[in-house]
């Protein structure tokens, strides 16, 4: 679970729909903090920004910090509240553009999100609606890094939600395919690796592991409509221990059917511990 957890609200529902996540992946013991970002004009009236965010904590029911952020757009401020209060999540909620219960960042959201220094997690629009409480979690797997640690941090919302935890590994089309070298028996060498897929997450202990073939963020979107919440792994590039969306993560930021938690980049490239394949 996160200990310093930063929402975006704006008084509307996708805010609401972000505070919900939030509540489930919060410590108990941790700190929450709702955040207003403005233009600070003369138009914006401070005391509608504490109104606003008073408002927002006693509909949710939560015990809160408020901050209201002075910034030139509510991605930049968010993003910038995080880097200042040292937040270990940051919880957005989605473009209402989107289909109901998919995820989708706005374009200037997802512009400052890109390079957070802290995991991310997106909220489907209507979370705020429905009670459910997060007893499926999905992760993207494909034995980097980055989808280890987004294995382990699983095992730690399991821990404490009592959660089943269910990777997915996507086996892709090979390479050598789109370069003119496709054999005879292409279709048995791809069915053999998705065999030896299925049977090496078979194996994982204390998960239910799952394998397919297909293009990897069509898959994840597809496997998040049977879980609760899917957690991936931001792409190995960029600034050490920064959140970088790759072409999978942005696949999924538009087409996930459930929350979205992306974690940042891990630093070095050890063994992957005791959750290494």
């Amino acid at each position: 679970m996160f200990k310093n957890v930063l929402v975006g609200v704006d008084g509307r529902p996708s805010g609401r729909d972000a505070i919900a996540l939030a509540r489930r992946l919060t410590d108990p013991h941790g700190k929450l903090t709702l955040a207003f970002v403005h233009g600070g004009g003369l138009d914006d009236d401070p005391e509608h920004s504490r109104k606003l965010l008073e408002q927002e904590r006693a509909a949710a029911h939560v015990e809160a910090d408020l901050e209201s952020v002075v910034a030139s757009s509510p991605g930049r401020g968010i993003h910038q509240q995080a880097e200042e209060q040292g937040a270990d999540l940051l919880v957005v909620g989605s473009c209402r553009r989107s289909a109901f219960g998919r995820t989708m960042l706005g374009d200037d959201t997802r512009a400052a999100l890109n390079g957070a220094p802290c995991a991310v997690a997106i909220a489907s629009v209507g979370l705020a609606e429905r009670h459910e409480p997060i007893a499926k979690i999905g992760v993207g797997y494909n034995r980097s890094q980055e989808s280890i640690a987004a294995l382990a941090l699983a095992r730690e919302l399991a821990a404490s939600t009592g959660a089943t935890i269910h990777p997915l590994e996507v086996v892709s089309i090979p390479t050598a395919a789109y370069g003119g070298l496709i054999s005879p028996t292409i279709g048995e060498s791809i069915e053999a690796i998705v065999q030896e897929a299925k049977s090496r997450m078979e194996q994982m202990p204390g998960v239910q592991g799952h394998a397919a073939y297909g293009l990897t963020g069509e898959e994840l979107a597809a496997f998040s409509e049977d879980v609760d919440i899917l957690v991936v792994g931001s792409r190995g590039y960029g600034p050490v221990r920064r959140l970088v969306l790759g072409s999978t993560s942005d696949y999924l930021e538009r087409h996930a059917r459930c929350p979205l938690l992306v974690l940042p980049r891990v630093a070095g490239t050890g063994d992957g511990g005791e959750h290494a394949p």
